[in-house]
């Protein structure tokens, strides 16, 4: 059965038994606590933390889920994977336990011919927490288990909770028997490769404290609601129904590995050390394309890093096996055919996500030449100095800056004769993971106790009139301080306000949220900040400038005028600047990002390379050109099947209602998803002036731009700007270029004749050390430390002063005090090193006394240091050296 078919069979299974079949997530939601979704459960969240009602009572989806906590040891065995599909059913406050197992029985053991998996009841084993005694009679009952393939296993194995206080419950696993030739007997206790776990039911009824019941700690109470939530491994029930060894093989995995057979000339199962490196591209193909096409494009931090990590890995791993041309292109098409029959959105935007790819992969071997360079000289400084072994902080380095795979390192280090020190990289590597798990403990705090939001949610959706208003009677529903509901606040203080209604913008779709009060008799809140939660209670963050706030009383909230003006302004001019890119360069360049607010945007988007000054100018013209159009602004209504139909664009990410909003400026020229606040004609935004156009990442780039007053403004400062230049060049503003570049030109040859200056004094200089070179028993040192000689002159120095002494046998050691720093150069002549004096040899000799390091070739060297006064002692100790 192909994996298509088991995901179809398992959405019709539960929607026949009156489940909401719900669209997979993006892999990136607004989750503090999570970079990407690594659960089934994750977009319900809210749910079943009592952050909103439920809108159904159950549900089933089949989730897109990426996990990455060890991306290093992926393709060493057959059982890590980054992703996987994770198709599950939740009821929330509906059925329980007996319905849980009733409905994934009757689906794994039904005949295919009926629409289930017809998997062998004879081979189902189940486990249950420790002391869960009404899951084995239910096992027992439905199933027809016997009580010796039902296993006890305690909190670590059949526990479930989310990391913190909140919901939690026991759980009951059911595994598949593969037979004796995958393992030993005894249950999935004995052996969880030969008896594998194909689905976990969670039965959330439990609430956690701070101990976790997973360590041996009681629940602190139980849930009013029972809830359920089951997730079953798609790649893992394909492994079984394809007859297949491991996920590896299963039909979507196995075309990567075919692919890269066919690009190598290599065959999977022929060598286990290419075999991992098959695993890795297959396995990363799928995550990284997924990533990407979620909108996430490769960076230095989060998201970003890791997507870089996992695209790096495939091209490394390809070069390993013999690939020498291009091919993250080549496998993001294959993941594209094999996924996009589930997730169409791969084919529709496929344009963008080879782009991403084929951007990064070159990057990298830009990347991959410069940290080659890098190890090339580490390499020399530790053969130069005698040494064998590349640090563990090199190694980290190269792993950390240049995402070199540690694999790499110790290949060339071996190609160089040299070890590497993998302890020490691995203690690194360690300590990185721990600040990482500390900074992910340090986010699950955005998942503390949200009980005081359930009971206002619970009262109903904040209203919001700010479309058509500016100021609402409202009446304050509730009042927080520090998490906790109060019943007033008074003057000076910062709390929370809930109201039923408001005009107020919360912070949302890259705009920022609106200034303004809240007043009533007597009382003034100042509006500091606007947030949702759960998407639909509006919470005011204020604070109390006169009077006695109190909850239930009647208040007038109230938009400062002109910030929504600049607001409107700001959005609409977000949408016609990403119209106008997308004219000039192009439907592939996509908004990825956004953020607005009076006066201001700023706008990323898919793209590779920087524009040019001329595409910068066209596409001002093309958004100011729109402007002066007058082009009307209507706002529509309908399903996100609508909205596709019209060609409505919708951000990466975002989350949206089964009724969605779309902005229509001119027509199907710019149509996007937004829930923004806009003007009503396109004149109303006023000039838009591009200020800066910047890469924030591989494959992304960012305009920013000034509308209205501020566009007018900044012009306005400019215009003052050439003005001033023109009176102190007393020119017209016009031949203001003109002279500015005659005076660069002027200055470029002042700097060249400067130079040749330079570079006579430094040849007079040499011949004058070099005549006053020691004799030290027939080698001559010339040591010095020349005023007013740094850097590359320095190095010039030496080497000039090294061939004045001819074919004498010859040293010359030059050292520069700039501050508290020193810097140094050695050279040494032909036939000093016929002597045995190697310049990289002589740096240990007088390093210490300068507290200094450094390393080179046998006929230079170079370094630095932190001890200027060392100087002469360093000259001492290198004249006791040669003398020897």
């Amino acid at each position: 059965m192909q994996t298509h078919e088991i995901i179809k069979r398992f959405r019709e299974h539960f929607e026949r038994n009156g489940h909401t079949v719900v669209p997979s997530a993006s892999l990136i939601l607004d989750d503090p606590t999570l970079l990407f979704v690594n659960a089934g459960m994750v977009p319900f969240k809210p749910y079943f933390l009592g952050e909103a009602p439920a809108p159904y009572k159950r549900a089933t989806s089949v989730q897109k889920v990426v996990r990455t906590p060890d991306i290093d040891e992926v393709g060493k065995t057959t059982r890590h994977n980054t992703f996987f599909q994770m198709a599950g059913n939740f009821s929330f406050g509906d059925y329980f336990k007996e319905g849980a197992i009733t409905l994934a029985w009757e689906l794994i053991t039904k005949s295919q011919d009926e629409g289930g998996y017809g998997l062998d009841p004879s081979r189902i084993w189940v486990t249950v927490y420790q002391d869960d005694d009404e899951a084995i009679e239910l096992w027992q009952k439905i199933a027809g288990l016997p009580p010796e393939r039902i296993q006890r296993r305690d909190g670590l194995d059949n526990y479930w909770d989310m990391g913190v206080p909140g919901p939690g419950g026991p759980c009951s696993e059911i595994y598949f028997d593969r037979g004796p030739e995958h393992g030993k007997d005894g249950g999935p206790v004995a052996d969880e490769d030969r008896y594998l776990e194909i689905w976990n039911l969670v039965f959330m009824q439990d609430v956690r404290g701070e101990q976790s019941p997973k360590y041996g700690h009681k629940p602190i109470g139980e849930l009013p609601a029972k809830n359920i939530d089951t997730g079953m491994g798609v790649e893992r029930v394909a492994m079984i129904l394809q007859n297949v060894e491991n996920v590896y093989e299963t039909d979507l995995i196995r075309a990567v590995i075919t692919k890269a057979e066919q690009l190598s000339g290599k065959r999977y199962g022929d060598n286990e050390v290419d075999d991992v490196r098959f695993r890795v591209i297959a396995d990363h193909a799928r995550s990284g394309i997924m990533i990407v096409n979620d909108g996430v494009t490769p960076g230095n931090e989060g998201r970003g890093y890791v997507l870089r990590r996992l695209l790096r890995r495939i091209v490394r791993s390809s070069r390993l096996l013999g690939i020498t041309e291009p091919v993250l292109g080549t496998f993001a098409a294959v993941v594209r055919d094999e996924m996009g029959p589930s997730y169409p959105d791969l084919v529709t935007g496929f344009e963008r996500t080879q782009s991403v790819v084929q951007g990064e992969e070159n990057a990298f071997l830009t990347t991959l030449t410069a940290g080659s360079r890098i190890f090339e000289t580490a390499a020399e400084e530790i053969r130069s100095a005698g040494g064998t072994l590349v640090p563990g902080d090199k190694a980290f380095q190269l792993h950390d800056t240049y995402g070199f795979p540690i694999d790499l390192t110790l290949e060339m280090a071996a190609e160089q004769g040299l070890k590497v020190d993998e302890d020490g990289f691995r203690k690194l590597m360690a300590e990185q993971r721990a600040r990482a798990k500390a900074d992910a403990a340090s986010r699950k705090t955005g998942h503390g106790d949200k009980t005081v939001y359930r009971e206002l949610l619970e009262l109903g959706a904040t209203e919001f009139t700010g479309y058509q208003e500016l100021d609402t009677e409202a009446t304050v529903r509730g009042l927080i301080r520090e998490g906790q509901r109060v019943r007033s606040a008074g003057e000076g203080e910062i709390v929370e306000v809930v109201l039923d209604r408001t005009s107020l913008y919360a912070e949302s779709g890259g705009q920022d949220s609106d200034a303004g009060v809240i007043v009533a008799d007597g009382v003034e809140l100042e509006v500091v900040d606007v947030q949702k939660v759960a998407r639909k209670l509006w919470v005011h963050q204020v604070r109390v400038r006169s009077g006695e706030v109190v909850e239930g009383q009647h208040v007038l909230a109230k938009v400062d005028p002109d910030w929504r003006v600049g607001a409107r302004q700001g959005h609409s001019g977000t949408h016609i600047v990403h119209a106008a890119l997308r004219e000039v360069l192009g439907p592939k360049a996509l908004q990825s990002g956004s953020y607005n607010k009076p006066g201001y945007l700023r706008l990323d988007f898919a793209w590779q390379g920087g524009l040019s000054p001329e595409t910068r100018s066209e596409i001002e013209e093309v958004s100011n050109l729109a402007v002066r159009r007058d082009l009307p602004v209507r706002v529509l209504y309908g399903s996100i099947e609508e909205a596709r139909e019209r060609g409505a664009i919708a951000l990466f990410g975002e989350t949206y209602d089964e009724t969605v909003r779309m902005v229509e400026i001119g027509g199907p020229w710019s149509l996007e998803l937004c829930g923004g606040t806009h003007v009503e004609h396109s004149s109303q935004i006023g000039p838009i002036t591009m200020i800066g156009e910047s890469s924030v990442g591989s494959g992304v780039r960012r305009v920013e731009a000034y509308v209205g007053m501020e566009a007018f403004r900044y012009l306005a400062q400019e215009r003052a700007l050439v003005q001033n230049l023109a009176g102190m060049l007393k020119v017209p503003d016009a031949e203001v270029p003109g002279r500015v570049e005659a005076l660069v030109e002027r200055l470029r040859v002042a700097e060249k004749e400067l130079e040749k200056l330079r570079g006579a004094q430094l040849l007079s200089s040499a011949g004058t050390l070099a005549g006053n070179a020691e004799d030290l028993g027939g080698t001559f040192l010339v040591a010095a430390a020349p005023e007013g000689v740094a850097g590359n002159d320095l190095r010039t120095l030496a080497m000039d002063v090294r061939n004045k002494l001819g074919d004498k046998p010859g040293v010359v050691a030059l050292f520069s005090a700039v501050d508290d720093k020193v810097s140094f150069v050695v050279a040494t002549t032909a036939a000093g090193r016929d002597k045995g004096l190697a310049a990289g040899k002589l740096v240990p000799v007088f390093g210490p006394a300068i507290g200094g390091r450094g390393g080179g070739k046998p006929d230079l060297a170079q370094g630095g240091g932190t001890q200027p006064g060392g100087i002469a002692e360093a000259i001492a100790a290198l004249r006791t050296e040669i003398r020897k």
